[in-house]
């Protein structure tokens, strides 16, 4: 199977990396992986859920994004990324399932080791981080070979220090 994003064909029988390498709403997430060393960890059998962050949402906060970039930061960048997948293929069903059972809100440990929280607001699916931060689930349900990507027009923030 194949899914659109961003008007480019993305492919089920290929890994995450490979189709954000693709996805040209993902360029700064794809950079981010890279510089973090999470290629070979996000290409692995997994299967993960990614919830991936357009290049807009990372334009929407320069300073923290441009922080996060700078080598001396690759660690913590990695950490910012791993609060963004959980483990396992979850579906946006899987999901509504999920916050119908939590009573109207999910809680899904990252391969970060914390938390988010999900919740649906008018229809869509809110997504919070630590601090504030908060995304919102614009495209489901881009199979991968080795698990899920949910695109959100947000970066959310684990705890950090």
């Amino acid at each position: 199977t194949t899914s659109e994003v961003g008007g480019v064909t993305l492919y089920s029988n290929w890994n995450i990396v490979q189709n954000v390498t693709k996805s040209p709403v993902h360029k700064t997430l794809i950079k981010a992986i890279s510089a973090a060393g999470l290629v070979d960890e996000l290409s692995a059998s997994g299967p993960f859920t990614l919830f991936a962050p357009t290049d807009k949402a990372f334009a929407a906060i320069p300073k923290m994004t441009g922080w996060l970039m700078t080598p001396a930061n690759s660690a913590t960048l990695a950490e910012v990324l791993k609060f963004h997948v959980v483990p396992g293929r979850l579906s946006a069903s899987d999901r509504y399932k999920k916050i119908k059972a939590g009573g109207g809100t999910a809680v899904l440990t990252t391969i970060a080791g914390e938390d988010l929280k999900l919740t649906e607001v008018q229809g869509n699916i809110r997504i919070e981080g630590t601090q504030g931060s908060v995304g919102f689930i614009t495209g489901n349900d881009v199979e991968q070979a080795n698990g899920m990507i949910h695109v959100i027009n947000g970066v959310l923030m684990p705890t950090l220090g």
